[in-house]
């Protein structure tokens, strides 16, 4: 995981600064108004349930996503409860709020954990109120049934505040929303970090090889070998332990089921209305292609994540929208064998943004930002593919990596997925 979101909008100015924003009390639970619909459900004899989990790399990994669900299945033995992975690695609330539709909602949860405690450590206080709140919003006018868990996990580099008894910035920005929910949420670190004050844990170390480094070691406990990614028998199972220490306080906070009102926005430019649309809906040149999963291998792995997966390789190739709203971007691929787009909003001076990086030695989902906190009225995008490749040799070079195979970076490809627009599209093509 990447420790930045790979979508990343302007900022909004904020009125609070990075040290003038003030922490939230660290509490490993607050309960607020409990889990009302779950908890009726999984009592049920039979009742099929799912739990979403929307976050990054932290869920994705085989850890508290995995031990949580078996928790819940052992607590709750006579409903058929069941999972949806709605995890992706180095993204932040900034992504999900556009996802959480396609990702999560379609596939009617009960229960939605989300965990970007983490991959939002670098947002303003006021994007994460945005973003945040624009997930609640869009679930509970969906699905107004669906109970929803905050939980916020932690790195080395973030950790500072619990020792002295807060929460991390993001934590403490998404408590806002929470509190003005009810959203019960659950500080899973608040036991690593009395474990690194005392010394009895080590945030960040691979696990010794050599009997020198063992006997460094000693019998502390190793949370993770990058800081990060906790590893499944130490790190995640203490903060499986969080989750079964606050279960007994979100159940005796929890009254009778009902579906959540939405009361007045916490923020009032929420991202209540991002949406995810599919990219046929724009007009693309004859050279884009709609790439088939049966087929091809990489609409088959990343085709449950982006409405259709489009390829085309050819310079000159365009994709063409109008739209009102505020923000837009471009859900698609980073790869090997990507090019350059040339992005052009309102007739302005177009700009060049390659769709490479130096972490592209494969194929990964990626965000290719347009425009954010634009005025009203209607907005004209084009997008065209450039002759000339990024220097992927240098931009990879940064990262100490090199091409294994230069017949594999080849090309100027472009893999658009879907529109990511706080707004409508106007003029729409048909597909």
């Amino acid at each position: 995981m990447r420790f930045t979101a790979l979508f990343v909008f302007v900022f909004a100015s904020s009125v609070f600064g990075a040290e003038e924003f003030p922490l939230a009390p660290a509490v490993e639970c607050a309960p607020r108004a409990g889990l009302p619909n779950f908890l009726s459900k999984v009592v049920v004899p039979g009742a099929e349930v799912r739990i979403a989990y929307l976050g990054g790399s932290i869920t994705a990994q085989e850890g508290w996503r995995p031990k949580s669900l078996a928790f819940l299945q052992k607590t709750y033995p006579k409903a058929k409860i069941t999972q949806i992975n709605a995890a992706i690695g180095g993204t932040g609330s900034d992504l999900g709020v556009f996802r959480v539709q396609h990702d999560v909602l379609d596939f009617k949860p009960d229960l939605m954990f989300i965990e970007f405690a983490v991959n939002d450590g670098g947002q303003s206080p006021a994007n994460i109120f945005k973003y945040m709140e624009g997930i609640v919003r869009q679930t509970w006018k969906a699905l107004p049934e669906c109970d929803i868990c905050f939980v916020y996990t932690v790195t080395d580099t973030l950790i500072g505040p619990l020792y002295e008894g807060k929460l991390p910035r993001a934590a403490s920005a998404m408590e806002k929303i929470a509190d003005h929910y009810g959203i019960p949420s659950i500080e899973l670190a608040m036991e690593v970090a009395k474990l690194a004050k005392e010394g009895k844990l080590i945030l960040k170390m691979k696990k010794p090889v050599t009997d020198e480094e063992k006997a460094k070691v000693g019998d502390k406990m190793l949370f993770a070998p990058d800081g990060v990614h906790p590893y499944p028998e130490t790190g995640h199972e203490l903060y499986l332990q969080a989750i079964e220490r606050s279960w007994p306080l979100i159940v005796a906070a929890t009254g009778e089921n009902r579906a959540h009102q939405l009361k007045a926005p916490f923020t009032a430019d929420n991202y209540e209305n991002a949406k995810m649309i599919p990219i046929e809906r724009a007009h693309l040149s004859a050279g884009f292609v709609k790439l088939d999963p049966a087929k091809d291998l990489m609409a088959k792995r990343f085709g449950n994540r982006v409405p259709s997966l489009y390829r085309a390789d050819q310079p000159g190739e365009t994709i063409t929208f109008a739209f009102k709203g505020k923000s837009v971007a471009i859900y698609d691929l980073l790869a090997p064998d990507a090019g350059q787009m040339i992005v052009s909003l309102d007739g302005k001076a177009p700009v060049m943004r390659a769709r490479f990086d130096a972490f592209t030695t494969y194929p990964r989902l990626g965000t290719l930002a347009i425009a954010s906190e634009l005025g009203s009225g209607v907005h004209h995008v084009k997008l065209e593919i450039g002759k000339d490749q990024p220097d992927k040799v240098k931009i990879l070079a940064t990262r100490g990596e090199k091409m294994d195979d230069p017949k594999r970076f080849d090309g100027t490809a472009f893999y658009p997925g879907g529109i990511l627009l706080v707004g409508e599209l106007v003029g729409e093509e048909a597909p």
